[in-house]
């Protein structure tokens, strides 16, 4: 099991009381240490991502834009949830280049799991931010593990309280990202999509499952969902598994309204380990995601280390 959360991966976070600060990092930190969880993993060094490897999702324009905003420090990288600051531009770098530190481990055989808490910024567009995303390191990943990886056939799964959007399109009429999400209904939560009826487009038909939850739903109506989702992934027997698991779906989120506990967390990790083994390849790699309540960030974010660490 690998753990990529460096120093430097913990820069990426916005000033000025932003609900994505840059103390996320050592809220999983503090309680992955306690847990006694830090001596049972591997320690992983982040890196800066290539601009060879944010082209592979982002336009050469978004780039360069974020490049620019980054050097001033001013203005909003999206319409205002995403502010610019001074170094924003290696920041967002250094969390795509984490995450891509984890899938080589996974790929190489050094580690079956890993774990990078600041990533999983899903959100993110092709050429645009949004939603305090700047580079979408779950679109590079995918990207890059199809391109340059040989990799066909990737599952992307995730339990943020928000719709996974930025991911869905990029990929919606594409019919070897198998997506599955579960989230709060967009009539209540941003981004607003994620309808049950979006499935995918033309030869992707089918390859996609969203299922947008009410407000307060809670393990219970997690759990029968989540059944869902792995008969759905196991139609398509993945050869590399992407969790997105933000900790804004816990109950006590400041800005969302679900109600799940850290036990759905384990049990999404835990039964998508089991999957990846059955497949024979054992690959999952779990990225924090959302999460703006502290005591939930350390709670959930461990649950998913620690239930890898068991499977």
């Amino acid at each position: 099991m690998l753990v990529v959360a460096d120093e430097p991966l913990g820069r990426y976070g916005f000033p000025n009381a932003h609900p994505f600060g840059s103390d996320r990092l050592a809220a999983f930190q503090g309680e992955f240490r306690s847990r006694g969880l830090a001596p049972r993993c591997l320690g992983g060094t982040s890196r800066a991502a290539s601009d060879a490897e944010l082209l592979l999702f982002h336009t050469p324009r978004y780039v360069e834009f974020v490049r620019a905003r980054s050097a001033d420090g001013q203005g909003s990288l999206d319409a205002g949830d995403t502010p610019a600051f001074r170094g924003c531009f290696e920041a967002a770098a250094q969390v795509v280049g984490a995450t891509l530190v984890a899938a080589e481990s996974l790929l190489s055989g050094q580690a079956e799991r890993a774990f990078v808490p600041i990533a999983g910024l899903h959100h993110a567009a092709r050429d645009s931010a949004a939603g305090f995303c700047i580079f979408n390191d779950c679109g590079v990943l995918i990207e890059k593990l199809r391109r340059d990886w040989g990799v066909t056939r990737v599952a992307y799964v995730d339990i943020d309280a928000h719709h996974g959007d930025g991911v869905f399109y990029a990929f919606e009429a594409d019919p070897e990202l198998v997506f599955a999400d579960l989230h709060e209904d967009g009539q209540y939560l941003y981004p607003g999509t994620g309808r049950a009826d979006e499935t995918g487009l033309a030869a992707a038909q089918g390859s996609k499952l969203n299922i947008p939850l009410p407000p307060g739903a809670d393990d219970a109506v997690f759990a029968v969902h989540w059944q869902e989702v792995m008969a759905h992934l196991a139609r398509f027997e993945p050869q590399f598994i992407i969790l997105q698991c933000g900790a804004d779906s816990l109950a006590g989120d400041p800005i969302t309204h679900l109600q799940f506990s850290a036990a759905s967390h384990a049990m999404a990790a835990t039964q998508l380990a089991g999957l990846a083994d059955q497949l024979g390849h054992g690959r999952v790699l779990a990225l924090g995601g959302g999460g703006y309540n502290r005591d939930n960030i350390a709670s959930a974010w461990n649950a998913v280390v620690a239930a890898l660490l068991q499977s």
